[in-house]
């Protein structure tokens, strides 16, 4: 006798009533690494429990969350106490959370942050390493998955932006085993044949693991060593990988790492339309400047009547010229009276007119005798008199 078939709802609550029974299941303590962590908005917490083999779906209501001591993040080695169900219409078993304690901070966070320490001392993130993105590039590289949103997306917003830019994909593996190496070789690739004036290294959202081929050394290295500007938009606005610190820019996400590669044109046509109105506007102020200007210096009587204010000016010379003689005659003059009253007193003073009144001069030794006492008997004089000189001697 076959067997009446039964419905997949009657079949999940069949496994949903058997888990229920289980006193094991109904409090249960497991341990394990937090990722794909999501605080709804609703309060509630979802995440991911996993340990090197599997991982299970986990739930904690919002209830029970103000109870927590501390903010669960992916990579976070937790315990967790809880119920594991079932979820009848998704048919999949979860932990539904009751309690949560911080155990440690799991292997890949402990790795991401000994790296990007070790990295940060070398100084592949200092700012003078940085370059700078190109103002207007014509080419735009990108290294990311060839399926999914992240390169249409860029795709979009670039093209919407310039659609005359050309991008070119290098598709590589974002995630998985060996995607590190994958990626740092297409960095090279780009660098050797030249193929953009700017590099977008970009994935979409996910766990630390899923990010983890970003937060690779070789790939770093790779960033790090790249000619070519490269632009880094890993995963979402919250999420930071290594990629981030060593790329010239970072961008919250791939939609934004295209607008900060690619210029928005319309808005640069709309920019130099601007520059030419304002442009246009200070030219024609600075015309009716100049003309104002000249019409000022036309209104003066030098323009009008040119010939006229050269006869006044020259008449302006002659008057000048005339009084100029007018003050040499009457200096020649004053001086001319000067020089005869001077001559006249020094021709007073002088010895001639003394002897024309019929005086003598006495000299000794060429010195004049003023007084009897300069004289002894014996001296030999000489005497000046108005017809000559003679001799005598003192007795």
């Amino acid at each position: 006798m076959k067997p009446e078939p039964i419905s997949v709802s009657e079949l999940n609550k069949y496994i949903k009533n058997k888990v229920d029974q289980d006193e094991f299941l109904n409090n249960v303590l497991i341990k394990g690494e937090i990722s794909n962590f999501k605080h709804h908005y609703t309060g509630h917490m979802y995440f991911t429990l996993k340990d090197n083999n599997s991982l299970i779906k986990c739930i904690m209501f919002k209830s029970y969350t103000p109870h927590l001591n501390f903010v669960p993040k992916d990579g976070m080695s937790v315990i967790v106490l809880g119920t594991v169900s079932v979820f009848e219409r998704d048919g999949v078993y979860q932990i539904y959370c009751k309690a949560m304690q911080e155990e440690g901070i799991g292997y890949l966070y402990e790795e991401y942050e000994k790296l990007k320490n070790n990295l940060e001392k070398e100084g592949l993130f200092s700012k003078e390493h940085k370059k700078k993105i190109p103002l207007y590039s014509k080419t735009i590289g990108v290294l990311t998955s060839q399926t999914g949103s992240v390169i249409k997306d860029i795709i979009n917003v670039s093209t919407r932006r310039n659609p005359n830019v050309n991008i070119k994909l290098l598709p590589v593996p974002v995630q998985g085993e060996g995607a590190g190496e994958k990626i740092a070789r297409a960095i090279e690739i780009m660098n050797d044949k030249k193929i953009a004036d700017v590099l977008i290294i970009a994935r979409g959202g996910g766990s630390l693991e899923d990010l983890w081929p970003f937060n690779e050394e070789v790939v770093a290295r790779a960033i790090y060593n790249s000619e070519i500007p490269i632009i880094s938009a890993v995963g979402h606005e919250t999420d930071f990988s290594i990629s981030d610190f060593v790329a010239d820019l970072r961008a919250p996400t791939p939609s934004a790492a295209a607008e900060l590669a690619v210029p928005d044109v319309q808005e640069l046509k709309e920019k130099l339309y601007l520059y030419n109105n304002r442009y246009k506007i200070l030219l024609k102020k600075q015309l009716e400047l100049k003309k104002l200007k000249l019409e000022k210096c036309l209104g003066k009587s030098v323009f009008k009547e040119p010939i006229r204010k050269i006869n006044d000016n020259y008449l302006l010379i002659e008057k000048t010229l005339k009084e100029i003689e007018n003050n040499i005659k009457i200096k020649i003059v004053d001086n001319k009276s000067k020089f005869s009253n001077i001559v006249e007193k020094l021709d007073a003073l002088s010895p001639l007119k003394t002897l024309a009144r019929g005086y003598s001069i006495i000299e000794k030794d060429g010195k004049i005798i003023k007084n009897k006492k300069q004289l002894k008997v014996g001296d030999k004089i000489n005497i000046k008199l108005q017809d000559g000189e003679t001799t005598a001697q003192i007795t």
